[in-house]
Order: structure tokens, then sequence, then C-alpha cells
């Protein structure tokens, strides 16, 4: 499997660390303390050395782009992951990464960015795509709703997964609907899409299913 996704491979792992450029290219004009934190106001709240925004935060993204691809690429039950939920996970990291890196250099650089904005489009996006894919997930290790009862029934983890796509959809509905608006208690929304499957899995698993 490594070697039909080498050229990926490369391709994404070189644009994780695309910031770095960008970076070094902006490096004169970054302050020597750069803001990688902002509290719900959009106000920086947490800030870190040039040198760690530019190079630690690719690099740290690249460890987890790796250690993804790797989880993924070992799964057991990989023949069940679809061609496009793998370039979902082949790509998600590096976009991350050109994502907030780009912002963070914009907001150190006196721009004025959203990031709250940026954020709730970011997650609006990734939910609606996980919640359009979710229904059509087979049992695996790596992606989905993996708790013992959805591994333990294909129904429950049809059922589960069903009802888990909804939700995502709905929640990514609503974060890029936040993204204009700014409600406050989205964190409570992201736990109730978390949670929601898990009780109606264990639901399913006391009627037998």
């Amino acid at each position: 499997m490594m070697k039909k996704y080498k050229k990926q491979l490369i391709l994404s792992s070189i644009a994780t660390l695309l910031p770095i450029l960008i970076g070094l290219f902006l490096w004169n004009r970054l302050p020597d303390t750069i803001a990688t934190h902002f509290g719900s106001d959009n106000a920086a709240n947490g800030w870190s050395s040039k040198p760690f925004v530019v190079f630690g935060m690719p690099l740290l993204l690249l460890v987890l782009h790796l250690f993804c691809l790797f989880v993924t690429m070992n799964d057991p039950k990989k023949k069940n992951i679809s061609e496009k939920m793998f370039r979902f996970i082949m790509w998600f990291v590096p976009v991350l990464s050109v994502f907030i890196l780009s912002f963070t250099y914009g907001y150190a650089l006196g721009m004025d960015v959203n990031i709250g904005m940026g954020v709730n489009i970011i997650v609006g996006i990734v939910f609606l795509v996980i919640g359009n894919y979710l229904p059509k997930c087979k049992q695996n290790y790596t992606t989905g709703i993996k708790i013992p009862w959805t591994l333990n029934s294909t129904e429950n983890w049809n059922r589960t997964h069903r009802l888990a796509g909804w939700l995502f959809m709905a929640g990514g509905i609503l974060f890029l609907l936040n993204a204009f608006l700014q409600w406050s208690g989205m964190l409570l929304i992201i736990i109730g899409i978390a949670l929601l499957p898990v009780i109606y899995s264990f639901i399913l698993y006391k009627k037998g299913i």
C-alpha cells in the first residue's frame, strides 16, 4: 500500500512543511514572539517563539500526518477504508498546516484576520466531509465510531454511522453559519455530536443489535 501512495505521501509531506518556506520568506518581518492561541473573542491569549512557529509547528504537524497514515495503512481492515476517505486522511493535515500557519503569519504581520471565522469555516467543512462519508463507512479500526458495540456488530455499526452522518452534517452547517453569527456554546455541539452516536450504539447493543 505504501508503494501505491508513495507519490502522494511525498507531495502531502512537502505541503505540510510548506509553511516553513513561507516563514523563512517572511522571517525579517515576523515579530520574535507570535500569537498561537486565541480566545472565543478572537483576542490572542497565548504566544510562542518565532523559531517554534516557523519550524516547530510544521514539523509537529508532519509527525501527526505520518502517524495518521501509518495507522491507516496498517489497519487490519484497511480494505474497508474507501479511496475517498484515504485521500481525505492523506491531505487533511497538510491543508490544516497551510491554513493554520497562514492565519498565524497574517495575524503576526498585523493583518485584519478573523481567527474565529476561519476556524469555524474549516471545522464546518471537515464536519460536512466526515458526515458525508460516515454512512458509507465499513467496519475498520481507523476511521468511524470505533467502540466495542459497533466493532462487534455490523448492523450496530451501520445504524450508528447513519445517525452519526446526519449529526456531523448538521454540525457542519451550524459551524459554517457560526463563522458569520459567532454563537456561543459551539463546544456543546461538538460534545453532543461525539456522545449521541455512542449512546445510540449502546442502546442498540442492549436491544441485541
